[in-house]
């Protein structure tokens, strides 16, 4: 049997602890950003990429908007549709693989928030195989709004010292991280506490991208506007330049 990537392992059983870590607290805020770019068209329909326990597709929905929410994680989706069931909605949660969707030329928008899915896989053909797949789902003239790990940070800054400056108790940990220059991924050791009252440790890696690589990779999916700025929890801006200091980036292109 196939050994388990890390980021399975991680989503595993943890979709309720998902909901306590400190970067997942800003859903209220990004959808008012989000509702901006839509210009306020419920008539949209929205493909949420790597939902995980839901939260966007959630509030969106609460919204009056039509979302689809695909997630890899078993666990995240139960915990997504348990969710959305207390709050009254039915939405519609499928278990994917964002490297290979069904979908073509479905969707209006989509939106992949806090990493969802990309830059988390194993090569930059698997996490170029993700882009390529949300293109596809993509109606002509659409919007891709996503936020992905800012290259330029590690540059200039510990992401070690940056994510435990971040933490609050009970949060995730990620130690001994080594930034390589020549693949610009980050290796760490993430120590967390599952649903279960389980301690676990795993061995990750996260790609971390530059601005120009991020624009030449969506030009050469026929994005024809692509926009980046800082990505700010909760506060999302197009007045946002982007700098050194950003541990992520926001990403609007357009088709």
């Amino acid at each position: 049997m196939e050994k388990q990537k890390w980021y399975e392992s991680l989503f595993e059983n943890y979709a309720k602890k998902y909901d306590q870590e400190n970067f997942t607290q800003g859903t209220t805020g990004e959808c008012d950003f989000l509702e901006q770019e839509f210009e306020f068209n419920k008539s949209l329909k929205i493909l949420d990429v790597g939902c995980g326990t839901g939260r966007h597709s959630i509030e969106l929905t609460k919204r009056g908007y039509s979302v689809t929410g695909i997630d890899l994680s078993e666990s995240q989706l139960a915990r997504a549709k348990e969710k959305a069931a207390q709050q009254g909605f039915s939405i519609d949660f499928q278990q994917q693989d964002a490297r290979n969707l069904p979908f073509k030329n479905e969707f209006d928008v989509a939106i992949m928030l806090c990493e969802g899915g990309f830059p988390l896989m194993e090569t930059d053909e698997m996490n170029f195989e993700i882009l390529k797949n949300v293109s596809h789902s993509l109606k002509s003239s659409c919007k891709f709004i996503f936020t992905t790990l800012n290259g330029l940070f590690p540059l200039y800054h510990s992401v070690e010292e940056f994510c435990s400056s971040n933490s609050e108790e009970g949060n995730a940990t990620y130690r001994s991280n080594t930034f390589n220059l020549m693949t610009f991924r980050d290796h760490n050791n993430t120590e967390f506490e599952d649903d279960a009252g389980n301690k676990k440790t795993l061995d990750c890696n996260e790609r971390y991208y530059v601005p120009s690589e991020i624009t030449w990779l969506l030009k050469s999916l026929n994005f024809k506007k692509i926009d980046i700025y800082g990505a700010k929890l909760g506060a999302f801006s197009r007045n946002d330049a982007l700098t050194t200091e950003d541990y992520e980036m926001l990403v609007i292109a357009k088709k």
